[in-house]
């Protein structure tokens, strides 16, 4: 991939993102909403999932998707210094495929792959 097809890739990728985190703050609201607003107890609801569980889940993919933007924050600032692509830790170029599939993708695949036991 060319700079302008990586950083049109990850532009992409972050508006998607940003998209999501603001369905998932708008169910979170509504959870908080819901558990301020019922007095029952719907930590023993027999009928399922309580709010409290459903409010946890979404509060760990808010943070799971505020990690995602500060991946694809830091690629996009790797395009613009000309250093996307490169592993961090060898110095040696990203394999494209790798970085089709994960654009933020920080490390070539022998780097990011844990060392095999003898």
């Amino acid at each position: 991939m060319t700079d302008p097809e990586d950083a049109g890739a990850l532009r992409t990728e972050r508006a998607a993102t940003l998209a999501r985190l603001a369905r998932l703050r708008e169910e979170h609201a509504a959870f908080v909403a819901a558990s301020r607003d019922s007095n029952a107890d719907d930590e023993h609801d027999p009928e399922g999932a309580t709010i409290a569980f459903e409010r946890a889940q979404v509060e760990t993919l808010l943070r799971e998707g505020a990690e995602r933007l500060r991946e694809i924050d830091a690629a996009l600032d790797r395009v613009a210094r000309g250093a996307y692509g490169v592993c961090v830790v060898c110095g040696r170029p990203i394999d494209p495929a790798r970085l089709a599939v994960r654009p933020s993708a920080t490390t070539c695949v022998p780097c990011a792959s844990p060392p095999r036991r003898r």
